[in-house]
């Protein structure tokens, strides 16, 4: 058999490789002419394999990750201690990577749920929705009804009920950036395709008045979105009362729903990736890149995400913009984002996390770069606000935070009707109503916490798979998880607790 090499070296103009596994100082690494490890250089780290001088880049995927703090040699552990973000400029050359996409010969379709409006679906729940903090309770307290054995047995039909609760809601600018932010998000979740049907719920005095939010969605109360206030109904039991009620007329209606045949063109995926480590850029983010590909020659729909997490990145989206304006639109989201983090006094570079860190990542700029591998390599087709509708089929952008669930939660509020999530560090995450496809970046990770990962991408790294391979069984599985097959976190039940919206603007 043949051996599998200590590190993995990712591009010709690199200074560093990356550790396959923990390699001890004094080994020799035969790969590199005979480099002697100097460090002992934990797994998914770098090594130095060239003298690097104070204050000049440091490079990998052949691209700019930071600057050298102090002398690098050759052999040298190669992170925090002797690297940090620095300036530099890019060359955004908006659209001069933009290649055709080669449609697939034989288009594929999914088992998925067609709406009366036309609107597909790849789940079949029904919502109760909180405006408020104030009416979280009430909300849980309806679906937590519905939880009990047997309580759905005669709606084989329905996957459940998901409560949709928030911390905001209240004590803000009412006709401010956030309030409309808010609106929005929860716009999307009531008009999402995967909810049959809706109870909102609000408490009444809050700053989210639900007739100001119907009127801004272009939303109307029917008999499939049943809006209720408690201080009108009578309290919390009362509201409670009204909605299992409510629920209860719904549920043999959405219970005519079935499965048929659809076109993929239909999927709209959200792409995330949380608990990155070093080996995040090499194995799960390409290889979902792939798929990603896969699923555009489809006629499908991916929203990349997380601005904070393309910062010193965006270069390679803007290259890839099928109009200048749309690479613009990048430019200027990073532009308001390095002043949001100036006026809060921080920095971008706070992230990546202390456990992005332990993992390998150095700086934001070493991570956004693993992070667009996401993306695979068809054209940027828009670029949209957090929680706007998307409205073109492709690969596109939606500006967002750095924070997984805040970033999902926005996507999923664009229209997202499934999420693939990459993770490094072993990421618990779930998303109703969108079913949520994990994929583990090494393989002791998914060997330790199989019970949450859904598909192995460290395979690529143990040289057993390439990253093709994993993209075609990515791809695979958003067609069969689409169809109705479970994820790991479906037969977890998580999901309930992960809608986290963007709330900016002051609390007063």
């Amino acid at each position: 058999m043949e051996q599998v090499s200590l590190v993995i070296k990712l591009h010709e103009n690199d200074d560093v490789a990356i550790a396959r596994g923990a390699i001890p100082a004094g080994a020799v690494i035969d790969e590199l002419g005979g480099l002697v490890v100097i460090d002992d250089i934990p797994a998914a780290h770098k090594v130095a394999i060239r003298d690097v001088a104070q204050g000049a880049p440091v490079r990998r995927y052949g691209q700019i990750i930071g600057f050298a703090t102090q002398p690098i040699r050759a052999g040298q552990h190669v992170h925090v201690q002797n690297v940090s973000i620095g300036d530099f400029d890019r060359d955004y050359a908006f659209g001069e990577d933009v290649r055709p996409v080669e449609p697939a010969n034989a288009p594929l379709t999914f088992d998925g749920f067609r709406r009366a409006d036309g609107r597909v679906a790849t789940r079949n729940y029904i919502g109760v929705i909180s405006t408020v903090n104030c009416s979280a309770t009430v909300t849980k307290l309806v679906s937590q009804h519905f939880s009990t054995p047997g309580a759905l047995d005669a709606y084989p039909n329905v996957d459940g009920i998901v409560p949709i609760t928030h911390s905001f809601g209240c004590c803000i600018d009412h006709h401010g950036e956030g309030i409309h932010q808010l609106r929005r998000t929860i716009g999307g979740y009531v008009k999402h395709p995967n909810f049959a049907g809706v109870v909102i719920i609000g408490l009444g005095c809050e700053a989210n008045q639900m007739g100001a939010m119907f009127i801004a969605e272009g939303v109307e109360p029917g008999p499939l979105l049943v809006p209720l206030v408690m201080q009108e109904e009578g309290g919390t039991q009362k509201t409670v009362d009204a909605a299992i009620a409510a629920v209860d007329k719904m549920l043999p209606i959405a219970n005519q729903a079935v499965r048929e045949p659809l076109p993929v063109s239909h999927l709209n995926i959200a792409l995330q990736c949380g608990g990155s480590d070093g080996y995040s850029g090499i194995t799960a983010n390409p290889a979902l890149g792939a798929a990603v590909d896969l699923l555009v020659q489809h006629g499908g729909t991916a929203i990349l995400s997380e601005t904070p997490e393309i910062y010193g990145a965006e270069h390679l989206l803007t290259r890839r913009a099928i109009r200048p304006e749309v690479g613009e639109k990048i430019v200027e989201r990073i532009h308001w984002w390095e002043g949001y983090a100036e006026r809060e006094k921080g920095s971008i570079d706070n992230n990546p996390t202390p456990g992005n860190k332990a993992g390998g990542l150095t700086t934001i700029l070493e991570k956004s770069l693993g992070a667009v591998a996401k993306s695979g390599s068809t054209p940027l087709m828009g670029v949209y606000r957090y929680a706007e509708p998307v409205d073109t089929h492709g690969l596109v952008f939606m500006d967002a935070p750095g924070y997984d669930p805040m970033g999902a939660t926005g996507q999923i509020a664009s229209g997202a009707n499934l999420v693939v999530f990459t993770t490094g560090r072993g990421s618990c995450f779930g998303a109703k109503p969108a079913p949520s496809i994990k994929v583990a970046t090494n393989t002791k990770m998914y060997q330790r916490m199989v019970d949450d990962m859904d598909i192995n991408c460290g395979e690529i790294m143990d040289g057993t798979a390439s990253v093709e391979q994993k993209g075609e069984e990515i791809f695979r599985m958003i067609v069969e998880v689409a169809s109705g097959r479970e994820s790991k976190s479906e037969t977890l039940g998580v999901g309930n607790e992960e809608f986290v919206p963007w709330m900016i603007g002051a609390q007063m």
